[in-house]
């Protein structure tokens, strides 16, 4: 049975505006989805037209989701997620992962986004010896999201807090950094940060041209943040190896011809509470 948080079982329905494009609409459609429309494709694809790489960023970001969570369940010993700024479910979700790998897993999902909201049930499934939630609330508001949160995990013992390109839409970096510290300091020891963030190291000037696209499109504006700033999330934390590195280099997956991937214009790390 899924354990649903009395918050979000109290959310009126959502009121969806299809003339406005959406960030989780848009990555729906570079990851292949069918949860999107005209608008979000055509934002989507003026988007890929300047840097086509950009479906592979989408897919290798998801691709990292998959992997950490993996090293979290199989050698971190996690067996509760809090996973903030979702987005639309896909296949292999954080709870199908975990609870694949340990049926009594727990998981939170966070989203404030009304489509996202629509479709919490086909997030809110688990296995009889877990739990998955599904919390509606803002990322600027971490102390609603771990109040909320405690409902479903027990925040005395390790917790993932996996940000998954969310923090690049919180565009000053001393507010970015000081969401992160109050959802990690009332975490225990062997919590741990899984984080990814757009970066213009790899595309320079076209990664620079398509946030100028994307914020213009009525979308929440983004920023994109250098490999040290992406690393100072970190700050306070155990870096596992191999660090702070483009997304489909974190521990990735032997390739067919052995050769690796050219990076993608996003970092990640995931760090440890001593």
């Amino acid at each position: 049975m899924s354990d649903a948080s009395p918050a979000s079982a109290r959310q009126a329905p959502p009121a969806i505006d299809t003339t406005v494009s959406h960030v989780a609409r848009i990555w729906n459609h570079w990851l292949g989805g069918k949860d999107n429309y005209e608008v979000d494709r055509r934002v989507g694809d003026e988007i890929t037209s300047i840097l086509p790489d950009v479906p592979r960023l989408a897919r290798a970001s998801r691709a990292l989701l998959g992997r950490a969570v993996r090293y979290l369940v199989t050698e971190a010993g996690i067996r509760q997620f809090l996973d903030v700024g979702t987005g639309l479910p896909t296949a292999d979700n954080t709870h199908e992962i975990a609870q694949r790998l340990a049926p009594e897993s727990r998981i939170v999902y966070v989203d404030n986004d009304p489509l996202v909201l629509a479709h919490a049930r086909a997030l809110l499934t688990s296995t009889p010896e877990g739990a998955t939630a599904y919390l509606d609330a803002d990322l600027r508001d971490p102390d609603t999201i771990l109040a909320e949160a405690a409902r479903t995990l027990d925040l005395d013992r390790p917790v993932a807090l996996l940000l998954m390109g969310i923090m690049e839409f919180v565009t000053d970096d001393e507010e970015a950094y000081g969401i992160v510290r109050r959802l990690m300091d009332p975490l225990p020891s062997g919590s741990h940060l899984v984080l990814y963030d757009g970066t213009n190291v790899v595309h320079g000037e076209r990664s620079d041209r398509i946030v100028e696209v994307w914020n213009a499109s009525g979308n929440a504006p983004l920023v994109l943040r250098s490999p040290e700033r992406i690393a100072a999330f970190f700050d306070g934390l155990e870096l596992v190896e191999p660090g702070v590195v483009a997304c489909n280099r974190w521990r990735p997956d032997p390739a067919p011809d052995g050769e690796p991937e050219e990076e993608v214009d996003a970092f990640c790390g995931v760090g440890r509470k001593p």
